[in-house]
């Protein structure tokens, strides 16, 4: 492959500021956030479960490298080793060089991996070795990755993703007004909570919904929201924001759709 690859995996707030530091200096098209409707559990393609071949599916996991810069694994996250995937990347977007442990959203179209088929359609010169386990398994060709953090990690420690694109899971737990709500991690008692700004026009979920929304990180800056967004909400609201939320990060909206129903770990 004649693509250069040189992001680094996040395995600490060190690592994840180096990654963000190259995220805006490759040549290439960074990993950004997409639209979608839904997304899939990786076990219910892993088991061919309620997926069909050709669809376009999303998938959050984390990652573990097959072939460099190319394709890697996604796993369900979780206590326990969950199901994986294979992913190829045929997107023109930068693939983690070392994609170990570090938390993606993908969007592609589900297929069954034949190597030559791959190969010929989308131009790529692969290791046969690598994918003989997975022949004829099922494949996500990846058109859109983008940072998938735990709510935790933006919340503690927003360096790192601060004007990035990332997609975020978890539960609604307060909305605000028409424009704003919280969201804190699911099935998480206690923990923080995320101020998500709904700038989309789109209704807010309901509280207690399980939801992924995707969007931008920013500092709450007052001033800075008044003058890029229309913002019309309740003065009372806005004192109650700004008393809160002051120089802490948010996460400005591009589309919010409902989380895929984990069946848990006793199913």
């Amino acid at each position: 492959m004649s693509k250069k690859y040189n992001l680094l995996i996040n395995t600490g707030s060190v690592l994840l500021l180096a990654l963000v530091a190259v995220f805006t200096t490759v040549e290439h098209k960074g990993l950004q956030a997409q639209e979608t409707e839904d997304n899939t559990t990786i076990e219910e393609i892993s088991e061919e479960e309620n997926t069909t071949l050709g669809e376009e599916v999303t998938v959050r996991g984390q990652a573990e490298e097959v072939e460099t810069g190319v394709s890697f694994l996604i796993e369900e996250e979780g206590f326990l080793e969950g199901d994986r995937v294979l992913v190829i990347n045929v997107s023109e977007q930068v693939v983690p060089e070392e994609a170990e442990d570090l938390k993606l959203q993908v969007t592609g179209e589900l297929g069954t991996l034949v190597l030559a088929d791959i190969e010929r359609d989308y131009g790529l010169d692969l290791d046969p070795e690598l994918y003989a386990d997975y022949e004829t398994k099922p494949v996500i060709l990846a058109t859109y990755m983008v940072l998938a953090p735990d709510l935790e990690s933006v919340s503690e420690d927003p360096e790192g993703y601060y004007d990035r694109e990332i997609a975020l899971q978890g539960e609604v737990n307060e909305v605000r007004n028409d424009y704003a709500f919280t969201l804190k991690e699911d099935q998480l008692i206690g923990g923080d909570d995320l101020l998500i700004i709904n700038v989309t026009g789109e209704p807010i979920p309901e509280v207690d919904e399980k939801v992924v929304v995707t969007g931008t990180v920013r500092s709450f800056v007052k001033a800075d929201f008044e003058r890029d967004y229309d913002l019309s909400w309740d003065l009372d609201v806005q004192e109650e924001i700004e008393a809160e939320y002051t120089d802490k990060p948010v996460l400005v909206v591009d589309s919010i759709y409902p989380a895929a129903q984990d069946e848990g770990l006793l199913e």
